[in-house]
């Protein structure tokens, strides 16, 4: 602790000195290469997506209380991690290293959490030991013959080679502990050998696209920091048609605040870190997304779509199985993104191709996404989800970053 200690006493002074304020600012200014120590008693918890934010009542030297809050990362990955809100009731007395905000006094980054019991929690710890991802004694099939395909899925989780999120790069949490162990923290590259080889090598080039070596959020997150418009870049896409570049280029700009707990399609939300959950019910198979909770439907007795069919953010999805594969196709979108780059007409047509590994024991699913009037080419992809050690459940999403209701710095 000797190294945050002479921080900790400018951050004193600066709270001393510095007026009540809102909670106003944005995840790029953390001062990343500062440490900073703080001592409270939590007085709320907002346990959100994309990010979840610990309040604390913090005394001054001078004896007076300042109202503060802190970062952590977002509801679902916590509760993947093992952390719940039981570990921040209110009232309980934690101290919290971690880093400044540039602009806001009242505000920090959670590297790590030392509990009043002396127990401690890294931004990357896991409260308990990982499932087993091959987990789970699940029939192959069910009684009509289908292939089990229900459950609760998740893609295997990524974590920072730092488990205080300060330094390194996102790896698949199966293997983290042999690279914290080699002491190299600031590895990057791709994983040799890695499960879900589709998800780690999208993990890597998300890392490339941040600054080499920057301490702080994951590498990638640098892409669209504090709050300006949303980044249309990010490698190249899908060939657009003209059309397709004209709808992209007319989009209003918008902020990440505004498209933070938006949910963009199909294609794009299963995956990443959320639980999704699927039930298979006579002639119906349905998809409930933990991103924000939406509910998708599979019609298995319909060999074509309706003639009339309303547009929406999931579409019209007819299914089938091809032996042990089932082949969904998907027509009637709303206009929209297929991804945060990529524009997509009312004519977008998706077919996905979803399967059991039968030694992995993970879904796969493999797509196909095609838009005459906007997309050049198809914009095809696959990944694989592993059964969830946590249960579905549609987290609350609400981006706080920016927070006019919350007044922080001296109680009153």
């Amino acid at each position: 602790m000797r190294q945050l200690a002479g921080y900790a006493c400018v951050f004193a002074v600066t709270v001393a000195l510095a007026p009540p304020v809102a909670a106003h600012h944005g995840f790029g200014t953390f001062l990343m290469d500062k440490d900073v120590e703080i001592t409270g008693t939590v007085t709320k918890l907002d346990f959100v997506n994309p990010h979840s934010w610990l309040y604390l009542d913090v005394t001054r030297p001078d004896g007076k209380v300042v109202a503060m809050r802190c970062e952590m990362r977002s509801a679902t990955t916590l509760r993947r991690s093992g952390w719940s809100p039981d570990l921040f009731k209110a009232g309980r007395k934690i101290t919290i290293t971690g880093s400044p905000d540039r602009d806001d006094p009242y505000s920090c980054y959670v590297s790590t959490v030392v509990f009043d019991d002396g127990s401690k929690l890294d931004r990357y710890g896991q409260v308990a030991a990982p499932a087993s991802l091959a987990k789970g004694q699940r029939p192959e099939k069910l009684a009509n013959g289908q292939p089990n395909i229900s459950g609760d899925w998740a893609q295997e989780q990524v974590v920072m080679t730092d488990p205080r999120g300060q330094i390194g790069t996102l790896v698949p949490l199966s293997q983290v502990e042999e690279i914290r162990a080699a002491g190299d923290l600031a590895a990057r590259g791709s994983i040799p050998g890695a499960r879900n080889t589709e998800q780690a090598a999208a993990q890597v080039a998300a890392a490339r696209s941040g600054a080499a070596g920057a301490r702080g959020a994951a590498p990638g997150a640098n892409a669209n920091r504090g709050g300006g418009p949303a980044r249309r870049g990010g490698g190249p896409p899908a060939d657009l048609t003209a059309a397709g570049r004209a709808a992209l280029a007319a989009r209003p700009a918008t902020s990440r605040y505004a498209t933070s707990c938006v949910f963009t399609s199909i294609v794009a939300e299963w995956g990443g870190e959320p639980v999704n959950r699927v039930t298979q019910r006579g002639d119906t198979i349905t998809i409930q997304y933990g991103r924000l909770g939406v509910v998708r439907t599979i019609h298995l007795g319909l060999t074509e779509h309706p003639k009339n069919i309303t547009p929406s953010v999931t579409g019209h999805s007819i299914g089938r199985w091809d032996g042990d594969v089932l082949v969904v196709d998907t027509v009637g979108f709303a206009p929209g993104m297929l991804n945060r780059n990529l524009p997509h007409s009312e004519q977008l047509h998706v077919v996905e191709r979803f399967s059991l590994d039968p030694k992995t024991r993970q879904l796969r699913r493999e797509y196909t996404a095609r838009d005459p009037r906007f997309l050049a080419k198809p914009v095809t992809g696959s990944n694989a989800m592993d059964v969830s050690g946590v249960r579905y459940g549609a987290e609350r999403c609400e981006d706080l970053t920016i927070d006019e209701d919350v007044k922080l710095g001296p109680r009153s």
